[in-house]
């Protein structure tokens, strides 16, 4: 398939008829291929110029693209995460800006919830179209142990101190960390940064200004994952946890820790590893508020979906932009619902009785519908030359290896 989509290129496919022509899209290669399969079959239906859906293995994805996109074989459209991901190619000028269109245009202005549409973009400006589901982080909970300790879930940092303590004290580690896999720990620092600076803190670091990262809010934010790690919040071990091998989903489910802080799909991975601890004792609450802090107690960090951008040297720009409407449409939107995705489109509320827990899939929807700014993972925002010395320095300062005064520090200097 990759060498078919390598073969086309940007737009030069063959002609399906008068006006015809073909539009490569790569999209990365994982369960979720087989609804935007469908979304391309539905499409060419009644579109003279076809769209080829390329399917990129994902470990290959990143890497296939950049490739792909300085050659003539260069996607017409392609999957991505917005922010940092993206950069490369708005720097490049290889992207389409989609802002004017979607401003003229209701279905793809009102179609999609505007934090969604804005987390994707870059200096203001849209690049992308959502295309799957939503992925905020939350802070995940055994009900149960809740229950049996007389606590409830926190809703504030005093909230947080006070089960911490609760539960320390009870031989019960308060929060599974996979720190072995590194990633899980910038979830801690995108919250904590959000809550006590707010949102425009790393929205500068993200638009390329790494002076950003010499501001108090995120000094504040290190100092308090020290506390937390020195309070013994994630255990004594949690360096050799894992996420992906289900190691820190398993101290949850077993009652060894109370909370996990971990994006939406933890509960279908909970639901696979765990069905019944999954349906009757896992809880799901909002990160809690920190005191005096700047950020709005209804913001979100995590990765608010994936999009679809179009390159700026299609042949079929029109085409294009008429293929990306279409995710905005119900028959799109119910697609994903069934798959166990939550839409991000305006209408998606409706749909989500359908889901395999409808009570989730609400609850996840309306997070994100009043969330006032979504921000997106840190080491998906940023470039690659940023992203990979952050989970780094991220991991040194959990671990011990680094004060919140030396990380800063090591972050200002990176260039």
């Amino acid at each position: 398939m990759v060498m078919a989509g390598l073969l086309t290129g940007c737009g030069s496919g063959g002609n399906t008829g008068s006006g015809g022509g073909t539009i490569t899209a790569y999209v990365y290669g994982d369960d979720s291929v087989k609804i935007q399969q469908a979304a391309v079959n539905e499409f060419n239906k009644s579109s003279e110029v076809k769209v080829k859906l390329v399917s990129v293995p994902g470990t290959d994805y990143v890497n296939k693209l950049r490739s792909s996109m300085g050659s003539p074989s260069a996607p017409d459209v392609f999957f991505n995460w917005g922010g940092g991901s993206i950069k490369p190619y708005v720097d490049a000028k290889q992207l389409v800006d989609l802002s004017e269109t979607v401003e003229n245009d209701a279905t793809l202005k009102d179609g999609f919830l505007p934090s969604i549409m804005t987390a994707g973009g870059l200096d203001g400006k849209i690049y992308g179209v959502p295309m799957r589901g939503m992925q905020p982080v939350m802070l995940f909970y055994n009900k149960t142990l809740f229950a049996e300790n007389g606590v409830a879930a926190p809703k504030t940092w005093e909230d947080l101190q006070k089960v911490i303590t609760t539960f320390k004290s009870k031989g019960i580690t308060p929060f599974a960390l996979g720190g072995s896999d590194k990633w899980p720990e910038l979830m801690w620092m995108e919250y904590l940064l959000d809550r006590i600076g707010g949102p425009d803190v790393f929205r500068k670091i993200q638009n390329g200004d790494t002076s950003g990262w010499g501001d108090p809010a995120v000094l504040k934010a290190a100092q308090t994952v020290k506390e937390l790690v020195d309070q013994g919040a994630f255990g004594k071990n949690f360096n050799s946890v894992d996420y992906g091998n289900g190691g820190a989903p398993t101290l949850l489910n077993k009652g060894k820790a109370a909370m996990h802080l971990m994006g939406s799909w933890e509960y279908s991975t909970q639901l696979g590893k765990a069905p019944e601890f999954a349906k009757k004792d896992l809880g799901w609450t909002a990160f809690p508020t920190v005191a005096a802090g700047a950020g709005d107690p209804a913001n979100v960090v995590g990765n608010p979906t994936n999009y679809w951008s179009v390159n700026a040297r299609t042949k079929h720009k029109d085409a294009a932009i008429a293929f990306l409407k279409t995710m905005a449409s119900e028959k799109y939107a119910k697609s994903l619902v069934d798959n166990g995705d939550i839409p991000t489109t305006s209408n998606a509320s409706s749909m989500l009785s359908s889901s395999p827990n409808p009570r989730f899939a609400a609850d996840q929807y309306q997070m994100v519908q009043k969330a006032p700014s979504f921000t997106l993972s840190w080491d998906q925002a940023l470039e690659s030359r940023y992203a990979t010395p952050l989970v780094t320095e991220i991991s040194k300062l959990f671990a011990g290896q680094s004060t919140p005064e030396q990380f800063v520090a090591a972050m200002k200097a990176v260039k």
